[in-house]
């Protein structure tokens, strides 16, 4: 999404809202991907993920990520992004 695209209220909480849900379904959709992978035992109900942070999607402008990082729902590592629990 460029900036011509980009919606008036970019920063309110519906878009903010938005884009939390975009990251969680990126999340979910690499750790599923992860886990899926061939090694784990079928005996012990395979593997867990070991994946808690990940690249924001690039539909939603840095500044959304940076604002949920501000409002503490995001936290930066190392250059990734995880959910603050």
């Amino acid at each position: 999404m460029n900036n011509d695209e980009r919606p008036d209220d970019y920063m309110e909480k519906t878009y903010l809202k938005r884009a939390m849900k975009a990251f969680k379904k990126r999340l979910k959709s690499y750790r599923l991907d992860d886990e899926s992978k061939l090694g784990g035992s079928p005996l012990t109900g395979g593997r867990s993920s070991g994946i808690c942070a990940i690249q924001p999607p690039s539909t939603f402008p840095q500044e959304a990520w940076d604002k949920l990082v501000e409002l503490g729902r995001l936290r930066v590592v190392s250059g990734l992004y995880e959910i603050v629990q």
